[in-house]
């Protein structure tokens, strides 16, 4: 008896070992040993994507000419729930243009929201139409989409300069105990063209992966491990499985063998 037991015993740390190695992440990091940061990626805007652009100046009335009339936009935050808000926005075509009061089609696509803000201030100076521009760009319809082992799947907009993986994924509430931390893909257009990246959360090589910073429109699945995609073969109608039972007839079966040996 004290053999089984003590079988049992081992059985179940080397279990306890292996679910551990699964679910737990960034496995191989070493603790309190600093590491060179890679140099963060500013989500950039692309044609298609909407921005929000407002030019201030000591000179209201002057500012105003470089403003579109505010009008009445549906604003949604992180979790795509809408509240109302007063906003002008510019779209930019398929040619990566926005067409901006007073100084026509300026070109704006590859650039980050600073990037934007600067030129247009440097080009309102020097053409003299404002001494004194304070240009400020925000996001408007820039969004991510997380789907699969997460808590709270669904669309997220991005409303800052900059959104790692990791970030996304807190945002959805973490991945369920039924993730696959090893399986975790990041879908991105670009350049006319889909890649699929995988991405691997138990171990640092996260962090120098093509996606850890995301893009606009990038999409993150997370796979569900064996239990998930067992549970998705039982039938409402049955308890279990008949795969369940027959595993179960087996273990019985063993375990009766070692009792009445």
């Amino acid at each position: 008896m004290k053999k089984i037991l003590l079988m049992a015993m081992l059985a179940l740390a080397l279990a306890s070992c292996n679910t551990s190695k699964k679910i737990v992440y960034f496995q191989d990091i070493q603790v309190n040993r600093p590491e060179a940061i890679t140099e963060a990626r500013d989500i950039t805007v692309q044609p298609k994507d909407q921005i929000s652009i407002l030019v201030s100046s000591k000179d209201p009335q002057l500012a105003a000419l470089f403003n579109l009339p505010r009008v009445q936009y549906r604003v949604g935050d992180n979790n795509m729930q809408n509240t109302s808000g007063d906003v002008s926005g510019y779209t930019l075509d398929t040619e990566g243009y926005i067409d901006f009061p007073v100084l026509g089609r300026l070109y704006v696509a590859g650039m980050t929201k600073s990037e934007i803000a600067s030129f247009i201030k440097k080009r309102l100076m020097d053409e003299n139409l404002i001494n004194d521009p304070v240009v400020t760009v925000e996001f408007m319809n820039l969004y991510y989409s997380i789907l699969g082992e997460v808590n709270n799947p669904g669309k997220y907009m991005i409303t800052k300069d900059q959104i790692t993986l990791l970030e996304a994924i807190s945002m959805a509430g973490d991945l369920t105990i039924y993730g696959k931390r090893d399986a975790v893909f990041v879908v991105r257009e670009e350049d006319g063209q889909r890649v699929t990246h995988w991405v691997d959360l138990r171990t640092q090589d996260l962090f120098h992966s093509p996606v850890y910073y995301l893009k606009q429109n990038d999409v993150i699945y997370v796979q569900p491990n064996k239990v998930r995609a067992g549970q998705s073969t039982i039938n409402e109608n049955s308890v279990k499985s008949v795969s369940l039972w027959i595993s179960i007839a087996s273990f019985l079966s063993s375990l009766g063998v070692l009792l009445f040996k």
